[in-house]
């Protein structure tokens, strides 16, 4: 299969594809971007911006006890955790009567603690440090078999319980009286965010994951009309600022994410100033 796409991609008429690291980030991508997009229109809806972010932070801890345990393929150990957390956190979030940011809060510093305590105990956070900024040129065939799965699993999930999903953001009352089980649904969307999050953060980086997922879904809200227009204009956001911070980053030298990101948050003031006028 892996030789097959490769020779697929080759046929290209782009240069860059001539080299593998480059086949790797650009099926990568093609991949990603559209699973940022669509999770991200319910995290922008269901205010969620925040618990995604933590996700990202908690990698460190995930990578940490994995180390204790002795897992040698760290995006087992990653992916682990941050569903337990993603849960643990979702449960103690419905408990409480203060805000969730606070909650969110706390577990976020109390888990990048743990990781960094950990880590810095057994001399080898430097070994990990490169999960902060990620990168994407050096992603392997084995991450993009992960996002494959991943891609299919959130595809099917979604097919399956979007309208469950998007009434109980509407209102929690409402999907009630409808028999949605909101406990359960919530837990579905939390483990699928903390599963692409891991997926991804190898090439993305903790300090830029979150942006990927929040900003295109936020310039798509800026100017879709309905919810068909929403997701779609979110993916194809997503996945031209993807494909365009690759190949800028290539014949520029710039790191990818961060051009990616910079794109992605060009397009979202772009959409922020045009908003009024297409809602018209």
């Amino acid at each position: 299969m892996q030789e097959l796409i490769n020779n697929f991609l080759g046929v290209l008429p782009f240069e860059f594809l001539n080299y593998t690291f480059m086949k790797n980030a650009f099926i990568a991508i093609l991949l990603a971007t559209p699973i940022f997009a669509i999770l991200g229109t319910m995290i922008v809806n269901n205010k969620m911006a925040f618990f995604s972010d933590s996700l990202g932070h908690s990698a460190i801890c995930g990578i940490a006890i994995g180390t204790l345990f002795g897992i040698t393929d760290t995006n087992i150990s990653m992916i682990l955790f941050a569903c337990l957390f993603a849960i643990a956190l979702n449960m103690v979030k419905h408990k409480v009567a203060y805000g969730a940011d606070t909650i969110i809060s706390v577990f976020s510093s109390i888990a990048i603690a743990i990781g960094l305590a950990i880590l810095t105990a057994q001399g080898s956070f430097n070994q990990y440090s490169n999960i902060l900024v990620g990168d994407i040129l050096s992603i392997n065939w084995h991450e993009i078999v992960y996002l494959f799965i991943t891609f299919v699993i959130v595809f099917v999930v979604w097919y399956y319980m979007f309208n469950k999903i998007h009434a109980i953001s509407i209102n929690t009352s409402l999907a009630k009286s409808k028999k949605i089980n909101i406990m359960l649904v919530d837990d579905v969307f939390v483990i699928l965010i903390a599963v692409v999050v891991m997926v991804s953060i190898r090439w993305v980086g903790i300090l830029l994951i979150n942006s990927l997922l929040i900003l295109p879904a936020a310039s798509s809200r800026n100017i879709a009309k309905n919810m068909r227009q929403y997701h779609l204009i979110a993916v194809a956001i997503s996945m031209f600022s993807g494909l365009t911070g690759l190949i800028i980053s290539y014949y520029h030298n710039i790191p990818t994410g961060p051009m990616i990101v910079i794109i992605a948050g060009i397009i979202y003031f772009i959409t922020f100033g045009l908003k009024d006028k297409i809602k018209e």
